[in-house]
């Protein structure tokens, strides 16, 4: 399948209560192990390259790797910045080719306005969806620690929506980045309001950690897009500290490398089957 922009993915899902999984990819591993996640259930995916993780990672050589992935995928495949603030990487990862979901939450209303509206004309000249935020999330997003939560105002989203032009919008309903230390409060009535007062798609960050019947309530409510970081880096992790602590230690890295591909891999698969919620395209 060829490459697509996210907007393209919201189409397919546009008239059925199911989400598109979006996955934060950090190298190869995470990026196959997603790809073939989203093959195995024939689901479309997102792949996100999270600017915090930019500075390691090094934007040209994973956008290269997941590009690639993308264009070579049985399945639909979109690849898109996250939580981009610095203009640099927006304008760069839009030359690439790749969508952006663009942060300017920490900004004034206007200021907000103003710089989404701005990413919003350079990806649209070059055929390139952009996701903007209202409101702002607690928790931890890669290495970056928040910990002011200002819910979206359903108002002010259409109004943002409006004046922007964006192609999907992030909100604030009580999710958070990370691990939720204690079971989180969706403010659903605040999700349904948005919902009837917006006419672009919803996106709930701060999709890992919450219970599976919170996830399927947000799709029937209208998000269309859940963001997962915290699960995969998790599956790694452990996966890489079950490997290692063998004896004798494998060092081949297929063979340590290859368990943590399948955890990820496994974590994705259970995230895509949810926001199918029994479902098919």
């Amino acid at each position: 399948m060829s490459l697509v922009t996210p907007k393209e993915l919201y189409a397919l899902v546009k008239e059925k209560k199911m989400a598109v999984g979006a996955f934060n990819v950090h190298n190869m591993e995470y990026t196959q192990a997603v790809i073939q996640a989203a093959e195995s259930e024939n689901m479309p995916v997102i792949l996100m390259l999270g600017e915090p993780i930019l500075e390691f990672a090094n934007l040209e050589m994973l956008s290269t790797i997941t590009l690639f992935a993308a264009r070579n995928a049985k399945v639909p495949v979109a690849v898109t910045l996250d939580h981009g603030k610095k203009m640099s990487n927006i304008v760069r990862c839009i030359e690439l080719g790749i969508s952006v979901m663009v942060d300017g939450s920490d900004l004034p209303y206007n200021e907000n306005v103003e710089f989404t509206r701005r990413v919003v004309e350079l990806a649209h000249e070059r055929g390139l969806s952009v996701e903007g935020e209202l409101g702002s999330l607690s928790g931890v997003e890669d290495d970056e620690a928040t910990y002011n939560q200002r819910l979206t105002d359903p108002d002010l989203a259409k109004d943002f929506a409006e004046k922007t032009g964006i192609d999907a919008l992030a909100i604030s309903i009580g999710n958070q980045h990370g691990k939720y230390l204690k079971k989180p409060k969706i403010d659903f009535d605040r999700l349904v309001e948005i919902y009837k007062k917006v006419n672009v798609p919803l996106v709930m960050h701060g999709g890992s950690d919450l219970p599976e019947e919170v996830s399927i309530r947000s799709i029937n409510e209208g998000i269309k897009k859940f963001n997962i970081g915290t699960d995969l880096k998790y599956a790694m992790s452990y996966s890489l500290k079950e490997s290692l602590n063998k004896d004798p230690m494998p060092f081949q890295p297929h063979q340590v490398l290859a368990d943590a591909r399948n955890a990820i891999k496994k974590v994705a698969i259970e995230k895509i089957r949810l926001f199918k919620n029994g479902l098919e395209l």
